[in-house]
């Protein structure tokens, strides 16, 4: 006779077990989630239930509510941090805008037999040699330019009163004119308003100090870039996989190149106007022609825009000397402005990257907005690269979905 042993029920631990599934679930029931346990095992063991939320499912708030407040004063410390050292950011940025600028420069050399090394040596070089003759001829004409124009306000203003273009717009205006003239030439004359208005002559002074340091930093750092330029791409192709490096590398020259083309044609067509004004100036018999020149130059190299700014700067200087020569200089420089836009823009901009305009006022504006004038400068190229990742990339992905 054998000895049966009648089944006694299932033990503590098999009863706990079965309570973990719902068997009124089914197989859609949701699995719970991670280093959480079901409600009936919670409600044995005190610990945190499945069914909760996030915030609710936390064992230890304390610890997470200590570890969220120092993790928002890191990113509060990163912000403060960026924000100090946001002029050595905008150095980085333009030494690395300009390296890109002179590599096809250094490539087309390249090609003619001269080695990186004695390409950067001779570009630097005659980069130099032309400051140290900008120094030596222009700046002491252009500072007697600019005294002139200060100091001739007065008598500036005097024959432009007397001129028939002034009567005409008094006829319009009335007496009023008048005033609000004598008010302007009092306000610009005053050397108290000039300084207050630039923010004191030894705010002035720092500016200036400021701003060829700043030029020396970003002129060294331009060097080590252009110099370490091939090693950098190196560098950064270790970041994508493997497999997918050919394909980076390649659209990372072509960035590059666009970029480089985009800003070396930058400033040879602010090179031209700036020679077109001066020319022009000089020509027509039109006060301070070296002067208008280097406003050219500074103003034509912002993008699109910048020749427009320039010839509605230059036409209403030019109104006060003579509305004549001031009507012939907006014309020729106008028919300049079509010119540039239709021959020279293509030929120098052939191996840069095309944008629509409405995307280059659009990315100029937002850098202007947030960077100035360094902004509305860097931020074509910028736009430039996104819109060449999106296409190499994004459209490619989409374009593979059939």
């Amino acid at each position: 006779m054998t000895d049966a042993t009648t089944p006694q029920g299932p033990t503590d631990s098999e009863a706990v077990a079965s309570l973990a599934v719902d068997p009124v679930a089914g197989t859609d029931a949701a699995p719970a989630p991670r280093g959480a346990v079901p409600d009936e095992v919670a409600a044995l063991s005190g610990e945190a239930p499945a069914s909760k939320t996030f915030w609710t499912n936390l064992n230890h708030p304390f610890t997470v509510g200590l570890l969220l407040t120092l993790g928002g004063l890191v990113a509060l410390l990163l912000g403060i941090a960026l924000t100090n050292i946001a002029t050595i950011l905008v150095y980085i940025g333009l030494a690395a805008f300009a390296a890109l600028g002179l590599d096809p420069v250094i490539k087309w050399l390249g090609k003619h037999g001269v080695k990186r090394g004695w390409a950067i040596a001779i570009i630097f070089l005659t980069g130099a040699i032309i400051a140290v003759g900008v120094l030596w001829l222009v700046v002491p004409t252009l500072i007697e330019q600019i005294g002139q124009f200060v100091s001739g306000i007065p008598s500036t203003i005097a024959n432009f009163e007397k001129s028939d273009f002034y009567h005409w717009l008094e006829g319009i205006f009335g007496t009023g004119l008048t005033t609000l003239v004598d008010e302007i030439e009092k306000f610009i004359t005053n050397p108290s308003n000039i300084a207050a208005i630039s923010g004191g002559l030894l705010k002035v002074g720092a500016g200036i100090a400021a701003a060829i340091s700043g030029g020396l930093i970003i002129v060294v750092l331009t060097l080590y870039f252009v110099a370490s330029l091939p090693a950098i791409k190196d560098s950064l192709m270790q970041f994508a996989p493997a497999r997918k490096r050919p394909s980076v590398r390649a659209m990372t020259d072509q960035i590059t190149d666009s970029v480089g083309g985009y800003l070396m044609g930058m400033v040879v067509l602010a090179f031209f106007n700036s020679v077109v004004a001066t020319l022009l100036h000089a020509v027509l018999q039109l006060p301070y022609p070296l002067l208008m020149g280097v406003l050219a130059f500074l103003i034509t190299i912002i993008p699109l825009v910048g020749p427009v700014l320039y010839w509605i700067t230059a036409t209403v200087i030019a109104l006060f000397t003579s509305p004549i020569s001031a009507l012939i200089f907006a014309i020729c420089y106008l028919i300049y402005i079509q010119i540039e836009a239709y021959v020279l823009t293509p030929k120098v901009m052939n191996r840069a990257i095309e944008i629509p305009g409405s995307l280059v006022v659009i990315g100029a504006l937002i850098g202007g907005t947030l960077l100035g004038f360094i902004g509305a400068l860097v931020a074509i190229p910028v736009t430039a690269s996104i819109l060449l990742i999106i296409k190499q990339v994004f459209f490619k992905k989409q374009d593979a979905k059939v």
